[in-house]
Parts: C-alpha cells; sequence; structure tokens
C-alpha cells in the first residue's frame, strides 16, 4: 500500500469517525461528545500518554522493552517542580527532561550494560522513582525549610515561579468566535466540526504543540534516516547489526536515554497543568503509555491515535460522567458499520459457492459482532448513568478492551527483550 493511499484511508476513517461521533451526540442529547471542552481537555491529557508511548516506542525499537516509564514520568515531575519554583518554567524543563533521562540512563546501564531481565530493571525504576521523590521531598521540603515556607509539603512542591505562554494556531485563533458560534447550534457535523477544531487549536502552551510536533519527527528519524535504519535494525536483530559495523551497545544507549527523556518531558507537562508537583499525579500514564504504543503497533502514527483514544475517554468523563454511557451506543454504531462492511465484502462476488467456502471462523466473528452489538444498544438503553466508580477508571478499562481488539494484528520488534552480547551468536 503506497504512502498516499494510506494518507486517504486515514482521512477517510477519520471523517467516518466524526460522522459517528456527531450521530451519537445527536441520539444521546449529550452535547459534551463533541464539544471544545471535551477535546480541549482530552488533548491536554493525551499529551503525557503520547509522550511517554513515544519514550516507550525508542527504547523497543532499538530492543529494550521499557516497562519504567512510569517511574521516570514520576522522577521527571518532581524535579520539574522543585526547579520550577525557584528557576521558573524552563528551568523546570530542563530538570524534568534531565531526570527522566537520568532514569533511562539506569534503566540502560542495567539491562544492556549488565544484561539485567528488562522487566526486572523496569519494575525496579517504577519503585525507585517515587521512593526517591517521597525521600527528597522529605529532606528538601519538611517543615522550617525555605521551600515549606514558600507552600511545599512532604506531598507537594511549591508553585512554579512563572508560565509559559498559551498560544492559539494563528490562521485559526481570529475563527474561534467562529467556531463557538457554530458549537452552540448544535447542528449535526457542522456543530462537531466547529467543536473539535475550537477545543483543539485555542489556548494551549508551547509543550503541546511540541509533543504534537515529536510524532511525525520520530516517524521521520526512525524511518527515514540512516541512524534510525541503525537502530530499528538493532531491535530487529543485533547480530545482524554488530557483523555490519553498527554499535549496538552505543545505539541501545542513546534509545533508551532518549526513551526516559521523552517520559520525563510527560512529567513536565502534568506539572505545568496544575504548577507544581504533587505526589502520585502521574496517576499511571507512562502504563497507559505503554498501551498506546503497543496498540499503535510501536509506530507513532498509531500510537498517536491510542493516546488521543485514551486521552478523550479521560477528558469526556471529567466533563460530563453521564455521558459516558454513550461510549455504549458509539461501540454499538462501530460494531454494525464492521459487520455491514463484512457482509458487503463477502457478498460481492454474489456466488453462493463462494459463500458456501467461507470459513466458520468468518461467520462466528459476525455472530459475536452482532451480538456484541444488539448489548452495547441494549446497556446504553437502560443504564442512565454509570456508578462513579465506573467512570473512573473508564479510560483503564478502554485501554485493556483496545488491546485485547489490537492483540490480534501486533508485530513487535523480534529483538524485543532478548538479551544481547557482542559476539555471541544468537
Amino acid at each position: 500500500m503506497t504512502g498516499v493511499r494510506k494518507y486517504h484511508l486515514a482521512l477517510i476513517g477519520v471523517s467516518l469517525l466524526i460522522i459517528v461521533m456527531s450521530l451519537v451526540r445527536v441520539i444521546s442529547g449529550h452535547n459534551d461528545i463533541t464539544s471544545s471542552g471535551t477535546f480541549a481537555a482530552a488533548l491536554m491529557l493525551a499529551v503525557p500518554i503520547g509522550l511517554a508511548g513515544l519514550g516507550g516506542l525508542w527504547a523497543e525499537r532499538a530492543g529494550v522493552v521499557n516497562i519504567g516509564l512510569e517511574g521516570m514520568m514520576v522522577m521527571g515531575t518532581w524535579f520539574a517542580g522543585w526547579a520550577g519554583y525557584q528557576w521558573g518554567p524552563f528551568a523546570a524543563l530542563a530538570a524534568g527532561l534531565a531526570a527522566g533521562a537520568v532514569g533511562g540512563l539506569i534503566h540502560a546501564i542495567a539491562t544492556v550494560g549488565f544484561g539485567v531481565d528488562h522487566i526486572i530493571s523496569g519494575v525496579a525504576i517504577n519503585l525507585l522513582g517515587p521512593g526517591i521523590t517521597r525521600f527528597l521531598s522529605e529532606v528538601l521540603y519538611k517543615e522550617g525549610s525555605s521551600a515549606a515556607q514558600a507552600g511545599a509539603g512532604i506531598t507537594t512542591s511549591p508553585a512554579i515561579s512563572g508560565k509559559l505562554p498559551e498560544w492559539s494556531l494563528p490562521l485559526l485563533s481570529d475563527q474561534i468566535d467562529v467556531f463557538g458560534m457554530l458549537e452552540r447550534t448544535h447542528w449535526f457535523l457542522i456543530s462537531d466540526v466547529a467543536g473539535i477544531l475550537g477545543g483543539l487549536t485555542r489556548d494551549f502552551n508551547p509543550l503541546v504543540l511540541l509533543a504534537v510536533v515529536l510524532v511525525p519527527l520520530t516517524y521521520l528519524v526512525l524511518w527515514h534516516t540512516a541512524f534510525g535504519l541503525r537502530l530499528r535494525s538493532v531491535g530487529e536483530n543485533p547480530w545482524a547489526a554488530e557483523s555490519l559495523g553498527v554499535n549496538v551497545y552505543r545505539l541501545k544507549y542513546i534509545a533508551v536515554v532518549i526513551s526516559g527523556a521523552f517520559a520525563g518531558l510527560g512529567g513536565v507537562f502534568l506539572v505545568f497543568g496544575v504548577t507544581k508537583y504533587v505526589e502520585g499525579q502521574t496517576g499511571g500514564r507512562g502504563f497507559i503509555g505503554l498501551a498506546a504504543m503497543i496498540f499503535g503497533n510501536w509506530r507513532p502514527g498509531g500510537l498517536a491515535v491510542g493516546a488521543s483514544l485514551f486521552g478523550y475517554a479521560d477528558g469526556l468523563q471529567l466533563r460530563n460522567q453521564g455521558a459516558v454511557t454513550s461510549f455504549f451506543l458509539f461501540g454499538a454504531i462501530l460494531l454494525l458499520i464492521y459487520l455491514g462492511n463484512k457482509i458487503r465484502v463477502m457478498t460481492r462476488s454474489g456466488q453462493p459457492a463462494e459463500l458456501a467456502g467461507r470459513s466458520a471462523k468468518d461467520y462466528t466473528i459476525m455472530a459475536g459482532a452482532a451480538a456484541a452489538a444488539v448489548v452495547l444498544i441494549w446497556l446504553w438503553m437502560v443504564i442512565d448513568r454509570l456508578p462513579n466508580e465506573f467512570v473512573y477508571i473508564t479510560p483503564h478499562v478502554l485501554t485493556l478492551l483496545v488491546l485485547l481488539a489490537a492483540s490480534q494484528r501486533l508485530r513487535m520488534p523480534k529483538a524485543d527483550g532478548v538479551r544481547y552480547r557482542r559476539g555471541e551468536q544468537h
């Protein structure tokens, strides 16, 4: 499939998705499904997940499993808060990046240098991050310290001095009022597009733009440069790469340090969101970012889609908990579209003999999709509001469901997680 065709299919897919969301909004009556507020919140929630996912992508494309992203994010949040209240937002950015990179370096030394199992090392990082930050808080933010007088506590830093500017896209910022007017009309599709554009183009800080740019930049570096080709070859077959003169150890170290820096940057973004470090503010986003990377099949574009999906689910439940039940209707419509497309493909030739030759698996999948659609419609009709406990875990449940659905088409790097030693034959 050519790149142009993939691009066209992606546009068609996005257009279809917006139409389905507009249809769900009209049927359910929950205008927050496509409101500018929901999409603004979704963007802010998707960015740290996407940055963590990008971190995982860099490490795993070089053959190093990095489940320590959560711990690296935690280190990024603490050091961003500590540096930010003393020297401002740019110091917070630099400190958070450096702290995440150090976490990545520790992981690289353990896995690449000493051959420690990647999962064990990642778990250790996830334990080490919160432990180190709590220790530092008790030492530097204790009662009577200058930080405590500035508002710090054992679980929180003082507020960052100053803040990053907020931007709107130059070509669209003048049209935001028009978007708002169209959004308030609640017309089918038109108001939905206006709400989406308004939410995604207004009042975001530079880190949002940086995170968005990092997605295509990662694709260009890893898939269209000699450096990226060597790095990916290390993740596929490091022994073959070694035979061609590639410095496998160096590339693995570089990839894992970059991985940690991206995770730390995600932590910095969380700190900027509330203007200070708060213990536990990562909320498992490192793990969700890892799930988004897996959902995206270890590719930047798919990762961005996964992060957007999880961010949207989280943003919707924050804006309107009652609207979360619309996911039932949304899922049912998508299943019916899938079922209709499956039937269209199967009956295209119109030959009974060909239909009879279809495998039992195809018919079982279609029957399962139809039954699931019926169940989802029934749930949407009988449940007016989910209990708060279920609403809060919606993004995590969605993570599991998406990974389950995507598991059939995943193709991880062949040497991902494999212990490498120079000169050994695999």
